[in-house]
């Protein structure tokens, strides 16, 4: 049995494959059209999708003027939707664009075909009769059509702007249609479909293309899904339609909440089908969780029971069918260098804005920080090095203090002072280790006699120290504790309760995962936001292996690494978006984990993304650190989380505040969610 066998199907896990199709037209010409979008679909079955979209008035052709009011054309379109039907047997939902005629008027249809059966048929709302459209000429509009029939090729179908396709045994698998203009209106039908329950909203197209209109589209595609908190499935026509006036480009596309799923080739000669996997149980939990979007839908007046729901049959996969949608490895940045810029820009003048707003709520003079030349602390300092420029105040505000311990190398305390200097605060080092020493003989630990015990009374105990100066020198000087600690450390419990790195005056990274945290100290070199020597030590700093340094090497000159004990940063992190964000069970999240992270990565990447960013990870490996995550989260270190102090939220992709995002009991334990993904993987 492979890894991917384990998880079986796209459907186990809440997903339904779509496809775009951009067919070659024939201007006209209905059988060839209709035997190319039958050849289509049919690929698109053996490709495992679910449904298939076609373009707007994709069995005639849509750039055809007046051959629309042609009888043998209104005929022929009736006999080949008849012959599509017949042959539909085995094919995926089909959404198919035609004119067809009813009661002495043509409409500008979309159908719905599945298994032999005419589901439904959906007029065009909005018909376009400006600049180079003259729709209005040929089709009568279907706005506010609903409750009515239609016989087509022998089959009598729903016909109105009303109707939602639903398959047959699963609720989240319910679509609606609208038609080209539709979407451009200032209210487009499929808003409505939204709030009625439809989560994939489906646009049969032609849209000629003329200069930035393709980013038109994206626009509208993007804004309609994360309004609507639904996919957006687009296709215009392409290849093949008359360029008596106009050109076409064939854009197809998907997106889900915003995000772009895929796109087709665009101006290509040969037809295409874009497939994506759409996450319909995602859609569904941020529907749950967005009270607005339930509001708004009381506030409609309850479109549900505006609209008829047709069923289809579906019958859910169990065979491996892999997986057609991108999954970032790193989900708190995005892929996109130039969003990555934009979003590591954001992200840091967010901290700044925060502390500097602080700050001046406060009667300090100073910023007192515990610098280690670790990740956390130099992210800390350096966020405060540029709130001091935003308030005109001498870095020399900033006090920094490195407190070796029993474990702290050379290496990251040199880090730690070239860093100070290079920034240019008042650094100053206490040695903690007599205190340690005198406090671990007054509790009579073993240490203090001599023996190479390192427990965690050991390690809590230089931890506490450090905060507790810091403390005490905040007191003494007039200024506030910067916290240092991260998202990724909140979540894994990985800090010292109360008098320790878990408590600060203001928690100025709580809000940013440990893997942002590195793409934000690169992006501070790469935009030059500090000088060459403090972009040195930076460097240094990220090269550094993370460690809190607490325990002596061991025997082998082994130093003590977090990630060996808590897991990868890069996995940890997935673990939490993906559970604590979007609400996902555990074995989903492996999955999703497994197919992000099942192969190396060839090829370069792009600036700002860490030099862990090739590596690969196993099933086991991935199940492994994920129970570790389920365990630690959900049983071990709530009641830290309950207590943290203030810090800002930065990444939409979540806080673990109990005053914000994430509000849970200190006494919880982890059973359920390790149960849920022994019952999704089986037995490791």
């Amino acid at each position: 049995m492979t890894n991917s066998e384990r998880f079986a199907s796209i459907h186990t896990h809440g997903l339904i494959r779509a496809a775009a199709a951009t067919p070659r037209a024939s201007v006209g010409d209905v059988a060839a059209n209709a035997a190319a979008i039958l050849a289509l679909a049919r690929q698109a079955a053996v490709g495992g999708a679910d449904l298939v979209l076609f373009p707007e008035l994709s069995l005639s052709s849509y750039a055809i003027d007046d051959l629309h009011l042609q009888e043998a054309l209104l005929d022929r379109v009736e006999a080949e939707i008849g012959a599509l039907i017949d042959a539909s047997a085995d094919l995926p939902l089909l959404l198919v664009g035609a004119p067809l005629r009813r009661k002495g008027r043509l409409y500008n249809c979309a159908l719905a075909i599945a298994r032999r059966r005419l589901l439904g048929v959906v007029p065009k709302s909005f018909l376009p009769n400006y600049r180079e459209y003259y729709e209005k000429r040929w089709f009568a509009p279907g706005a506010g059509l609903s409750g009515l029939d239609i016989d087509v090729a022998g089959h009598r179908a729903p016909f109105g702007t009303d109707l939602l396709f639903a398959a047959e045994g699963w609720a989240d698998f319910t679509v609606h249609v609208e038609i080209c203009e539709d979407y451009w209106a200032p209210l487009p039908p499929s808003t409505m479909g939204a709030l009625a329950g439809a989560l994939l909203l489906c646009n049969l197209s032609a849209s000629n293309i003329t200069i930035g209109k393709a980013r038109d589209r994206h626009l509208l595609s993007a804004s309609q899904s994360a309004r609507c908190i639904a996919a957006y499935v687009y296709s215009a026509a392409g290849p093949g339609e008359s360029t008596t006036d106009l050109a076409w480009d064939g854009q197809a596309m998907m997106h889900e909440m915003g995000d772009l799923l895929g796109e087709s080739t665009r101006f290509g000669d040969e037809a295409e089908l874009l497939y994506s996997d759409v996450d319909l149980q995602r859609l569904r939990l941020e529907r749950m969780r967005n009270g607005t979007f339930n509001d708004s839908a009381v506030a409609a007046g309850d479109p549900e029971n505006r609209f008829r729901t047709i069923g289809f049959p579906f019958t859910a996969r169990t065979d491996d069918t892999g997986l057609r949608r991108p999954v970032r490895r790193f989900p708190f940045a995005p892929s996109d260098p130039l969003q990555l810029d934009a979003d590591c820009y954001e992200a840091f003048n967010i901290q700044v804005e925060a502390l500097v707003t602080r700050f001046r709520a406060t009667a300090g003079r100073h910023f007192v920080i515990g610098v280690s030349g670790g990740l956390d602390s130099t992210h800390a300092l350096i966020v405060a090095a540029k709130a001091c420029d935003r308030l005109d105040l001498p870095r020399s505000a900033i006090l920094g203090y490195t407190m070796p311990g029993f474990a702290t190398g050379e290496a990251t305390k040199g880090n730690a002072w070239a860093l100070m200097n290079a920034l240019g605060v008042a650094g100053e080092e206490i040695d903690i280790r007599p205190a340690a020493r005198q406090m671990l003989a007054d509790m009579g630990h073993p240490f203090a006699r001599g023996e190479r015990v390192y427990d965690v009374t050991f390690e809590n105990v230089q931890a506490g120290l450090r905060t507790d100066y810091l403390f005490r020198l905040a007191n003494r000087h007039g200024g506030f504790v910067v916290g240092t600690g991260d998202l990724s450390e909140l979540a894994l419990g990985w800090c010292t309760y109360g008098v320790g790195d878990q408590m600060s005056h203001y928690a100025v990274n709580s809000g940013v995962p440990k893997t942002l945290i590195q793409y934000l100290i690169r992006w501070c070199i790469a935009t030059d936001q500090f000088d060459e020597a403090a972009k040195t030590v930076l460097d240094a700093i990220l090269n550094t292996e993370i460690s809190p340094e607490l325990v002596p090497v061991d025997a082998g000159g082994a130093l003590q690494s977090t990630e060996s004990k808590v897991g990868p940063y890069a996995l940890n992190d997935f673990f939490l978006h993906h559970i604590v964000r979007q609400g996902l069970p555990p074995s989903k999240v492996a999955f999703l984990a497994w197919h992000a992270w099942c192969d190396p990565v060839s090829g370069e990447w792009p600036a700002g993304y860490p030099d862990d960013a090739k590596t690969a990870y196993d099933l086991p490996t991935i199940r492994h650190w994920l129970e570790n995550f389920l365990r630690r989260f959900f049983g071990m270190s709530q009641y830290k989380r309950s207590a943290i102090p203030n810090g800002p939220k930065v990444s939409s992709g979540g806080a673990l505040s109990p005053r914000g995002d994430w509000r849970a009991p200190s006494d919880g334990n982890a059973t359920l969610w390790l149960d849920e993904l022994e019952k999704g993987m089986g037995q490791p």
